[in-house]
């Protein structure tokens, strides 16, 4: 049910995880129009983007020796090694072009320190320092949230089981997401958010 105690979380859906970007997730750019026309249904939106500093600790290029896609230990627990994205004030990190969603009224920006990565809307990948999202999201009276976006094994993923922990009903619309799907990531990813109480929906299952 899409009421007023219902927000829409838009995750990621930056030009670096769109075709051409750096980090490119296939089809990203398909879920721009959905995303665009599932906006006019929330009274209460927020965009989530990633934010990175140079050199960020998540790059490859950081770590002399190490490829993409590679996975290495860090103090947080295992991190993939990315291509670099999202860098701060870049084009990049900028939304894609042809979203539209200028009534949203809140951008949680995400992996904003060097040193820790964070995939979730609502807390780092250290899994203690909270983005800020949740409190936001109660304040404004929010139940329910539908998470959308890039890429649904990675951040939706991680924010639609972060959503759940902080008490949302959650439910995640897969027509407006993209995967990466590194090494069976996406199935790993469904069976995690299903398991916590994520639902998966189509578009056709909204009502309201």
């Amino acid at each position: 049910m899409i009421d007023a105690r219902t927000a829409l979380i838009v995750v990621d859906v930056q030009n670096d995880f769109c075709p051409g970007g750096s980090l490119a997730v296939a089809g990203g750019n398909e879920v721009v129009p959905l995303v665009n026309e599932l906006g006019k249904r929330f009274a209460t939106i927020v965009l989530t983007q990633d934010w990175h500093p140079a050199g960020h600790s998540s790059f490859a290029s950081s770590h002399p020796g190490k490829s993409p896609f590679e996975t290495i230990a860090m103090p947080y627990g295992a991190q993939v090694l990315w291509p670099d994205h999202c860098v701060q004030g870049g084009a990049g990190a900028a939304f894609h072009p042809g979203l539209d969603l200028t009534m949203a009224q809140a951008v949680i920006r995400k992996g904003c320190r060097r040193e820790v990565d964070s995939y979730s809307g609502f807390v780092e990948a250290d899994r203690t320092t909270p983005t800020g999202l949740g409190g936001y999201l109660r304040e404004r009276g929010i139940a329910r949230v539908a998470v959308v976006g890039l890429a649904t094994d990675f951040c939706v993923n991680w924010t639609a089981q972060d959503a759940v922990r902080h008490g949302f009903e959650t439910v995640v619309i897969e027509e407006a997401c993209r995967a990466i799907d590194l090494d069976g990531s996406l199935d790993r990813a469904w069976a995690e958010m299903t398991a916590l109480g994520v639902r998966r929906a189509r578009l056709a299952d909204l009502a309201g």
